[in-house]
C-alpha cells in the first residue's frame, strides 16, 4: 500500500475513534512529531543559499542556525491551507514553504519514514543473513532485484541514487549494475489515461488531435516521466515525454527528510565542515528545475547553441507548439546506449571513442562556458547510427561562474606541476577553504596525499581516486565541499563510471589534459596566462620539457587551431604580460649562443691543431678537452635541441603550415620588443666575453 493509502487509512481510523481516544492519539502524534522535528528540523538558510534555483546566486553562506526568512502571509496560508503540495502552489524550490507545509502534516512525514526504513532494514537483514549462511554470491541476483524494487517503490529521489550506482562498476558488482540500470528508463509506467489528461491540460487538445500517431504504451519510463514515440501531423517522428503525477509531493517530502538529516548532522557531527544543507538545496533546486519541461526545452536549445557545433555531438530539436510544463515534445533519436559497446561496434562506431567525445564535451561545458549537464547517465546518452553522441535529457543542468572555471583549470595545472603551495591557494579561491586559513600545515598534507597518488603519471589518476585521496585530509583540516562542486563531481564521476564500464583501463584525466593544454596555450585570459607562466618557469629557468608536453597534448585535441595558437602566442609574447618570458628568453638565448659559439670555436681550434700536427708530424695528436669548454658541453646545446623538438612537434600538428610561420617573422622582426630583446642578448654576450 502506498503512502497516500496509509495516510488515508490512518485519517479514517482516527475519525472513527471516540472523542477521548482521538484526543489522546493526537496528543501522542503531536509529541512524536515534535521530537521528530527536533531531530529533523530544517534550518532556514540565508538568501544566497535558499535561492539555489537562481543561476546567478552566490555560493551558499555558512548556516545561520537561528536565522529565519520571512515569508509573505498569503504564501504561508496558501500552503498551510492546502491538502496537497503542488507545483502551482510552490512554483520553484523553496525550502521554507516545504518546511511550513510538512510541519503541518506530521503523519505524512512519519509514514514516509516508515516507508523508507522498513524495506531498507529488511534488505540489510537479508544481506546479513546471506553472509552468515555464506550465501552472498548465490543470492546476489535476488538481492539486486530486491534493491531495485525497493528504490523503485521509494520514488524519484531514491531512483536517482540507484541510477548513480548503476554506472559505478568500482562500487557495485556487475549483477547489481545490470539490475539498477533498469532504473534509467525501464521503470513501471503510470496509466495512459493520466498521461493523456496531462497532455490535454498542457496543450489544450486531446492527444489524438495533436499527434498523428502515438504508441499505445510508453517506450520508456524514468524517474520523473515516461516517453511515448509519436508522429506529428506534419510527419516528423517525435518523442513525447509526460511527467509523472504527484511528483512535487513525493520529492518535497524526501527533500524535507534529507535536508533535515543534513542539518542535524551538520550541527552535531563536529568533523563535518561542509555546508551539507546547501548541497542538498543545490540538488533539490536542480530536481525542481527538472520537473519544468518548458525549462528543459530552453536548456536543450542553449546546449545546442553552445556545443552543437562540435561535429560528433547531436542535440535533438524541441517542438515548442507541443511543449508545456508537464509535456515535452522533441525530435526522436534512434541510437544505442553507451553501455552496449557490442551493438555500437556493430554500427561501425567505437563506444570508447564516443566516451572520449563525451569527456571532451563535458570539459567544454565545465571549463569553457560553465553551462553543464549534471546528469549524464547512460539513459541520457545515445550512440547514433552515424557515429555521433546524442544528448537527450536537459532537465538537470547547472552553471559555474568564470572564476570557478579558471580556478579548476589552475588547480589541474598546479596538480600536474606538483605545485602544492599554489594548489592550497586554489582551494581558497574555489571556496573549499576560508580566506585567512593557515595553509602552512595543509601544503605538506597535499604534497603527501597527491605526491603519492600521482605516482608515475597524472594520467593514471581518475576522478574517484582524486576524491578518495582528498577525503583523507578533508576531516583533518577545515575543508568544506561547496554546493556547486558537488554537482560537478556527480557529473564527472557518472561519466567516468560509464567509461570504466566500457574500458576498465580508461583514464579520464589522460583524455582531459589535451583540452586543458589547448586552453592554456590559446586562452588570452590573465588567469590562464599566469598559469602558463607558472607552468613553464621554475626557479628562474625555462622548462622546455613542459612546453613540449603541452604542445603534444594540445595538438591531440580535436579542435586545436594551429594558426590561432600561433597568433595568440605572438600577441602574448610581445604584450606587457609577456615581458617576463622575453627576459627569460633573452637569458636562454645568451646562454645558448655563448655555449654554441664556445663549442664552435673549440671544434675549430681542435680541427686546426689536428691539421697543423698532421702537416708537421705526420700524425694526429691525442684528443684533449679544451680548458675553455666544459666537458659536459655538446655540439648542440640543450636549448637548441629543445627548439628542434618543438619544431618537430609543431610540424606534426594538424593545420601546420611552415609558410604561415615564415610569414609571421617579418611582422615580428619589426617590433620594438625584438630590438630590445636583441640589445639584451648582445649585452649579455658582451658581459660574458668581458668576464672571460
Amino acid at each position: 500500500m502506498g503512502l497516500q493509502g496509509c495516510v488515508e487509512v490512518s485519517d479514517t481510523t482516527i475519525a472513527r475513534l471516540a472523542v477521548g481516544q482521538r484526543r489522546r492519539l493526537l496528543q501522542y502524534f503531536t509529541k512524536a512529531s515534535r521530537q521528530f522535528q527536533n531531530f529533523f528540523i530544517l534550518v532556514p538558510m540565508p538568501d544566497s543559499a535558499v535561492s539555489v534555483a537562481s543561476r546567478d546566486s552566490s555560493p551558499a553562506a555558512p548556516l545561520a542556525s537561528e536565522t529565519t526568512i520571512e515569508l509573505q502571509p498569503e504564501q504561508i496560508r496558501s500552503v498551510l491551507d492546502a491538502d496537497t503540495l503542488s507545483a502551482s502552489e510552490i512554483g520553484h524550490y523553496d525550502p521554507n514553504l516545504i518546511n511550513a507545509y510538512y510541519r503541518r502534516h506530521p503523519l505524512q512525514v512519519l509514514a514516509r519514514i516508515g516507508d523508507i526504513v522498513l524495506p531498507l532494514l529488511s534488505f540489510g537483514w537479508n544481506l546479513l543473513w546471506d553472509k552468515l549462511r555464506d550465501r552472498l554470491q548465490r543470492n546476489e541476483q535476488a538481492r539486486a532485484i530486491q534493491l531495485r524494487e525497493i528504490l523503485t517503490n521509494l520514488g524519484p529521489t531514491y531512483i536517482k541514487i540507484g541510477q548513480a550506482l548503476s554506472t559505478r562498476p568500482d562500487l557495485v558488482s556487475s549483477i547489481y549494475m545490470s539490475e539498477l540500470s533498469q532504473l534509467q528508463d525501464q521503470l513501471p509506467p503510470f496509466p495512459n489515461e493520466m498521461a493523456y489528461r496531462f497532455i490535454e491540460e498542457e496543450l489544450g487538445k486531446p492527444p489524438a488531435e495533436i499527434y498523428a500517431k502515438l504508441t499505445p504504451d510508453p517506450v520508456a519510463a524514468a524517474s520523473l516521466g515516461q516517453v511515448y514515440k509519436g508522429e506529428l501531423k506534419t510527419g516528423e517522428t517525435v518523442a513525447v515525454k509526460v511527467q509523472r503525477p504527484d511528483l512535487v509531493r513525493r520529492i518535497t517530502r524526501d527533500v524535507y527528510l534529507i535536508r533535515g538529516l543534513a542539518a542535524w548532522a551538520q550541527r552535531n557531527v563536529k568533523r563535518l565542515r561542509s555546508d551539507l544543507v546547501a548541497i542538498v538545496d543545490e540538488f533539490a533546486g536542480r530536481i525542481f528545475e527538472e520537473m519544468d519541461y518548458a525549462l528543459e526545452g530552453r536548456n536543450a536549445e542553449e546546449f545546442a547553441e553552445l556545443y552543437g557545433y562540435l561535429p560528433e555531438i547531436y542535440v535533438p530539436r524541441i517542438y515548442w507548439d507541443y511543449t508545456g510544463r508537464r509535456v515535452l515534445t522533441m525530435e526522436w533519436i534512434n541510437g544505442t546506449k553507451l553501455t552496449k559497446p557490442e551493438k555500437i561496434e556493430a554500427q561501425g562506431s567505437s563506444a570508447t571513442h564516443l566516451v572520449e567525445i563525451g569527456v571532451a564535451c563535458s570539459l567544454r561545458q565545465l571549463l569553457e562556458h560553465g553551462f553543464f549537464h549534471a546528469d549524464p547517465h547512460p539513459g541520457n546518452l545515445l550512440a547514433t547510427p552515424d557515429g555521433k553522441l546524442a544528448y537527450l535529457d536537459f532537465g538537470m543542468m547547472s552553471r559555474i561562474k568564470p572564476y570557478q572555471r579558471y580556478g579548476l583549470i589552475e588547480a589541474i595545472v598546479h596538480l600536474v606541476n606538483r605545485d602544492f603551495e599554489s594548489l592550497a591557494h586554489d582551494y581558497v579561491q574555489l571556496e573549499f577553504l576560508d580566506e585567512g586559513t593557515d595553509l602552512r600545515p595543509i601544503i605538506p598534507a597535499l604534497a603527501n596525499v597527491f605526491g603519492n597518488a600521482l605516482g608515475a603519471s597524472v594520467a593514471e589518476l581518475n576522478f574517484k581516486s582524486i576524491t578518495d585521496q582528498m577525503s583523507e585530509i578533508m576531516y583533518e583540516f577545515p575543508f568544506r565541499v561547496p554546493a556547486y562542486y558537488a554537482l560537478i563531481i556527480r557529473s564527472l564521476v557518472t561519466l567516468e563510471g560509464i567509461a570504466i564500464g566500457i574500458d576498465p583501463e580508461f583514464k579520464v584525466l589522460s583524455k582531459a589534459y589535451p583540452y586543458v593544454a589547448k586552453r592554456l596555450l590559446t586562452d588570452p585570459s590573465p588567469q590562464l596566462r599566469t598559469s602558463l607562466r607558472e607552468l613553464l618557469f621554475r626557479d628562474g629557468s625555462f622548462r622546455w620539457n613542459r612546453l613540449e608536453n603541452l604542445l603534444r597534448n594540445a595538438g591531440s585535441s580535436d579542435d586545436f587551431d594551429f594558426e590561432r595558437t600561433l597568433d595568440q602566442a605572438v600577441d602574448f609574447l610581445f604584450s606587457e604580460r609577456g615581458e617576463f618570458i622575453r627576459d627569460r628568453l633573452a637569458e636562454e638565448l645568451v646562454q645558448a649562443i655563448d655555449q654554441y659559439s664556445r663549442q664552435t670555436w673549440s671544434d675549430f681550434s681542435t680541427s686546426l691543431r689536428d691539421r697543423l700536427s698532421l702537416l708537421t708530424n705526420g700524425q694526429a695528436p691525442e684528443s684533449t678537452t679544451p680548458s675553455s669548454v666544459s666537458p659536459t658541453s655538446a655540439p648542440a646545446t640543450d636549448s637548441w635541441q629543445h627548439l628542434q623538438n618543438i619544431w618537430g612537434i609543431l610540424a606534426e600538428m594538424p593545420g601546420f603550415d611552415a609558410t604561415r610561420v615564415l610569414a609571421v617573422l617579418p611582422q615580428v622582426l619589426v617590433k620594438p620588443e625584438i630590438q630590445e630583446l636583441g640589445q639584451k642578448v648582445a649585452s649579455g654576450l658582451a658581459q660574458r666575453l668581458a668576464a672571460r
